[in-house]
């Protein structure tokens, strides 16, 4: 189903970006040919619009989707942190260091009584009871953590 806006908004995006966009959420393997046609536009129109969407930081990237179970990451879990209240300064150091982690798959920064959400993938219960206890738990901003197993993820509708 494609966007019905036919004029450019706040974003800038008219309907033809919307619908490329659309497209590309759901396959981002299409080929330019298939998403031409689709949009109702030239090829040579189709690559110039998706260079420029990626040039304007609209498309951040392209990229393979691997479910961790596929790596021998068996399971998942929810993650919250909360720091300690002189630990905040500092909260882009910190998320840099759980991005880092090797666990991470996704780090999320929240406003409310937690300050980070963090959903990692480890081979078993084990390695989260690692993770949290011995790795995350000690280090000097947290506060506190919670965390919750992850028994199935339902995919949701792909696409704008």
């Amino acid at each position: 189903m494609a966007p019905d806006s036919s004029t450019p908004g706040q974003t800038g995006l008219d309907a033809v970006d919307r619908i490329l966009l659309h497209e590309l959420s759901r396959n981002g393997r299409i080929s330019n040919t298939e998403l031409a046609a689709v949009a109702g536009i030239a090829e040579s129109t189709c690559l110039k619009r998706v260079r420029a969407l990626q040039a304007n930081g609209v498309i951040v990237g392209f990229h393979a989707e691997i479910p961790p179970a596929a790596l021998g990451l068996h399971l998942e879990a929810l993650i919250t942190i909360r720091l300690h209240a002189h630990a905040r300064g500092d909260l882009r150091r910190f998320q840099t260091y759980l991005e880092g982690l090797s666990a991470t798959q996704r780090v999320y920064f929240l406003a409310g009584d937690r300050d980070f959400l963090v959903h990692v993938a480890v081979p078993d219960a084990g390695a989260l009871r690692e993770l949290v206890s011995d790795t995350i738990s000690l280090q000097p901003e947290v506060a506190s953590t919670s965390t919750s197993l992850i028994f199935a993820q339902a995919a949701g509708p792909r696409g704008l």
